[in-house]
């Protein structure tokens, strides 16, 4: 019986799988097993799978599709580790990232982990910027697994980590197709299991390639969030509204202009600090000049959908949803 289970959800994306998979076989630790989900895929991971079972132990599974939160149950059930670490398919990690985890495991007494998610050297612009966007404290708090934050840590799916037997007794992920690792977290919270923040255990994540995928993708977060606080009450907090409050300001200080245009250089405030905070935390030039429309794209998104959702959850008593349905991918 391996010590971990790697479970993999993919849809659609057999060349970053390529990429997640070769970095797990360069793994120094080497006591895990991989099970990859294919949800639904048009374009298949199988051979994928196959070319990699010479290299490590991996299964591959095809279900159709159902979203990420049943795929990863799907894999559970079929995992034999006593941990079982869920991890995006556009994510690599680096080569200590499993002797980390094994060492603090081992070391520490806790039910569930969580890692941080870094930009890759070698990742493009856009994706940096984006990665800037999705874990400045400016623009999220920092609740993506900074050191300090304005809410308490959840585990996120993208690098997640928990006991076999806490996984099972929880009956795993809902059928949430946003929001559901932290439904999942809360749920694990309130039993009373311990997590922890692993912040060596980082992985490379890559982003949306442009800020049409990426402006779907928190629009949809957004949403979750609403979501979230009617499966979990008091689990909205000040710092959600933050992106919201940023596009009403915005709005108001456009109308304050049409009786003094000077109102509009409070405009260039918020792309000024961005800009220096950007250029101090990743130390480049041009991914601090497109993080401003990454971190405007991330708040006018994250805004607009929480400000939907509430209208529509909290006001006007509607049913759960998510936007975009079967285009949230083109």
């Amino acid at each position: 019986m391996p010590s971990f289970s790697i479970i993999i959800p993919v849809y659609n994306r057999p060349d970053e799988l390529s990429e997640l998979l070769e970095s797990i076989a360069v793994q120094t630790y080497r006591d895990f097993e991989v099970i990859i989900v294919e949800d639904g895929s048009e374009t298949k991971s199988d051979n994928l799978a196959a070319e990699y079972s010479s290299r490590f132990p991996i299964r591959y599974i095809y279900q159709e599709n159902s979203g990420p939160g049943p795929a990863r149950n799907t894999g559970s059930k079929e995992a034999n580790g006593r941990w079982l670490i869920f991890l995006d398919s556009d994510c690599i990690l680096p080569e200590d990232y499993m002797a980390i985890v094994n060492r603090e495991t081992s070391s520490e007494d806790f039910d569930c982990f969580g890692g941080p998610d870094k930009p890759h050297p070698q990742f493009n612009t856009i994706q940096k910027a984006i990665g800037y966007a999705m874990s400045s404290v400016l623009t999220t708090g920092g609740i993506r697994g900074a050191i300090e934050s304005l809410d308490r840590f959840y585990p996120r799916s993208y690098n997640l980590g928990v006991r076999n037997s806490v996984f099972f007794s929880l009956g795993g992920f809902s059928t949430m197709r946003f929001g559901e690792d932290l439904d999942f977290s809360m749920r694990l919270l309130k039993k009373g299991y311990s997590t922890e923040l692993i912040r060596e255990a980082f992985v490379f994540h890559k982003r949306r390639n442009n800020f049409h995928s990426f402006f779907k993708q928190v629009y949809n977060s957004g949403i979750a969030r609403i979501n979230l606080e009617i499966r979990h009450k008091g689990s909205l907090k000040a710092v959600h509204w933050l992106p919201s409050l940023f596009v009403i300001g915005h709005v108001a200080i456009l109308a304050l202009a049409f009786y003094n245009p000077l109102f509009l250089l409070l405009l260039l405030v918020v792309p000024g600090i961005l800009f220096f905070h950007a250029l101090y935390e990743t130390k480049e030039l041009k991914t601090a000049l497109w993080a401003i429309p990454a971190a405007f794209t991330q708040s006018f998104g994250y805004g607009l959908g929480f400000l939907e959702a509430f209208i529509s959850r909290k006001i006007l008593k509607q049913e759960e949803f998510h936007a975009f349905g079967k285009n949230f991918y083109k």
